[in-house]
Order: structure tokens, then C-alpha cells, then sequence
């Protein structure tokens, strides 16, 4: 059965936070450089999709966890695992390595759970992230017409990592957290080339994220506007995530729910962070909120992203067993 067969008849799992987990580990300096990049000449610690080559056991261990919590969905530990993020440390050389290990970690742990049951088979989708970087707005105030890097750039780099996250066995690519839609667009262009190169094609999910009340994006489109900018390609799915906690994020999810004619996807935060940059929100007061996105029959997909645990997880999953999924064949007969 198709990811697709299954979303028509229940309502997936995404997994929660990598980076909130890796930070329940007291690691090193040592750790993240490992004997591979023991002589690197830049500092390492932070770099957390790196630790997929330096300690992939605390990775394996994390996605078990998840999976264990009820996950359908695991996402590779590669939401900076372009050219242009790993800039910062001097590592664009090992993006290939990083974005392969990442998927096959996810792969074989996806594989273990599903062997063990067949008539749920967990799917493994391959992060790529925003870049640190933006195509529509200049980094220099003094120079508005000015771009970081340019549409090309971007299309390349998301290019390169796709081809590694399908090499390493993803089953989907999720090009999450859109701060910039031009951005998603590079990733998207560069996604398609590949699959006109290779002659091979895999679903592909997009997730924005809305910076703040104003219910836009950072480069200042509404949730509408984010919608049509990509509704051209042939998406598995269409979402929002980060930013927001699940009860702010309610209204932009029914503006997708209402008009998209693809599969509609949430990973909320746990809620807004306090003034230490922590998550505090329960996975009870999480799953909570979320309930009313499934009442309403507004989503497909449902997962968490900062200062979500396995414990969210769990709590979110137990609460989606209970909903049917929101219906794209009704929209598609409209």
C-alpha cells in the first residue's frame, strides 16, 4: 500500500524534535568531531546532523524512541545538511556523507519496526531545511537589492542533498520550516531537476512556518499566498510548522485545510518558549489542542517540532487514532 492509500485512510505521525533531544545528551567537543573530523580546523560542537557520522547511536536511539511513541514518519537528522548551512564549519565537502548515514540510520530502524509490524509500515522522510540564508531579503540594511545567495545556489544545494537523502533510501523529501518561499521554490526547482536527471521520483512534502501574529511568513506572505506560490507542483503534502504552538497555528492550518488540494500537514512547537528559551507545554495540554485540528477534520499529517519528546508523541498519536483523516477526494470532486 502507497503512502498515499494510507493517507486516505488514517491520519499519520510525524516524530518530534532531534535537536530537543540531542540536548538531553551532555556531549562534547569530542563527540561531535569523532576520529573522522579529529583534525578539523574549525570547531564542531552544535553541528548536531554531524553526530549522524560521529555518534549515530544517540541518532538510532532517538528515532527508535519515537517510533516506539507511535511515530509513522521519521525525519533524517539533516534539517542543515546542505553546502550552504554546513559553510559555517567549514564542512561542505561532507554533506554527502551526512545526508546518506543520516537516511540510512533512519532507514534501518524504519525497517526493524516495520518487520515487526507488517500492517503498520513506518516511512522515513528526508529533512531539508530553510538554509540559514534568503533569497528575497537582503542581509544588509544599507543595501535593500542585495541577496546572500542566489536562486541558482539554492536549487543546487537542496539538489545535492536530495540526491544523498534518495541514495540513503528516504521514501520522502520534506522541505520544511519555509521562512521564504523563493527559497522552497530553489528547493523545489533543484528537486525536479534531479528527478528528471535520475528518472526517479519520490513524494515530496512542504512545510512553512508563520514567524509570528501577523499570520505571515518571514519574507511577509499570508498562509493563502504560501499556498498558491507552490500549488504548480505535484506535492504529497502541504503544512505548517515551528514558530507557533499548535493553538496559534489553527487558523493558517484551515486556510490550507480549506483551499489545498493536497494532503495537509502540522508539526506544531510545544507551545511558545519561556524566557530561557525552553518548552514547557505538556504532551497532555499539546495533545489537547491539537484535538480541535482533528475535530475539525483539517489535517492529514500531525507531528511536533521544538521542545516536542517522545512523550508528545505518544500523547498526539493516541489522540489521532481516534479521527478520521481530513478528505482530499472531496476536494478534488468539488
Amino acid at each position: 500500500m502507497t503512502i498515499q492509500e494510507i493517507l486516505s485512510k488514517r491520519i499519520l505521525v510525524l516524530d518530534g524534535a532531534m535537536g530537543t533531544m540531542i540536548q538531553r545528551h551532555t556531549l562534547t567537543e569530542d563527540d561531535f568531531r569523532g576520529k573522522k573530523f579529529k583534525d578539523h580546523d574549525h570547531l564542531l560542537k552544535g553541528n548536531n546532523d554531524l553526530l549522524s557520522i560521529t555518534r549515530p547511536d544517540i541518532i538510532k536511539d532517538i528515532h527508535r524512541k519515537y517510533f516506539q511513541a507511535g511515530a509513522d514518519i521519521a525525519e533524517t537528522n539533516t534539517f542543515s545538511s546542505t553546502t550552504i548551512a554546513q559553510a559555517d564549519y567549514h564542512l561542505e565537502d561532507a554533506v554527502y556523507e551526512i545526508n546518506y548515514q543520516s537516511a540510512r540510520i533512519a532507514r534501518e530502524v524504519a525497517d526493524e519496526f516495520t518487520a515487526t509490524e507488517p500492517d503498520k509500515p513506518r516511512f522515513v522522510a528526508g529533512s531539508i531545511g530553510p538554509t540559514n540564508k534568503t533569497a528575497s531579503i537582503s542581509p544588509d540594511v544599507n543595501n535593500p537589492g542585495f541577496r546572500g545567495v542566489s536562486f541558482d545556489e539554492l536549487a543546487q544545494a537542496y539538489k545535492e542533498q536530495a540526491k544523498a537523502l534518495i541514495d540513503g533510501g528516504v521514501d520522502m523529501l520534506l522541505v520544511e520550516t519555509v521562512f521564504d518561499t523563493l527559497n522552497a521554490k530553489a528547493a523545489l526547482f533543484g528537486i525536479s531537476a534531479l528527478f528528471d536527471e535520475t528518472g526517479k521520483e519520490i513524494p515530496v512534502m512542504v512545510s512553512g512556518t508563520i514567524t509570528d501574529a501577523s499570520g505571515r511568513t518571514l519574507s511577509g506572505q499570508t498562509t493563502q499566498a504560501f499556498l498558491i506560490s507552490l500549488e504548480h507542483m505535484p506535492l504529497l503534502s502541504i503544512g505548517l510548522n515551528c514558530a507557533l504552538g499548535a493553538k496559534d497555528l489553527r487558523p493558517y492550518l484551515q486556510v490550507l485545510a480549506k483551499d489545498s488540494h493536497f494532503f495537509v500537514s502540522a508539526h506544531p512547537n510545544a507551545g511558545l518558549p519561556n524566557e530561557f528559551g525552553e518548552y514547557d507545554e505538556t504532551p497532555e495540554a499539546m495533545a489537547s489542542q491539537i484535538e480541535v485540528f482533528l475535530k475539525e477534520g483539517l489535517i492529514n499529517i500531525i507531528g511536533g517540532c521544538c521542545g516536542t519528546t517522545p512523550d508528545h508523541i505518544r500523547a498526539i498519536a493516541e489522540m489521532a487514532a481516534k479521527y478520521s483523516p481530513r478528505s482530499v477526494a472531496e476536494l478534488e470532486a468539488d
